[in-house]
């Protein structure tokens, strides 16, 4: 499945180590308190894991 994200309007890059536990509505939370963002909008946000062997 292949995606065109040349569109997109910001691509965030989430600095530090997040708990990918919290599951999508945590990190969509994570976004809004945090860092003040719409995480629906026309964005992109990359986060990264405590374990590098993840994905």
């Amino acid at each position: 499945m292949k995606h065109d994200y040349t569109s997109v309007k910001n691509i965030y890059i989430i600095c530090g180590k997040t708990d990918m536990r919290k599951g999508i509505d945590g990190l969509a939370t994570l976004i809004q308190d945090s860092f003040e963002l719409d995480p629906y909008g026309d964005s992109i946000f990359l986060f990264s894991a405590w374990s590098k062997d993840r994905y």
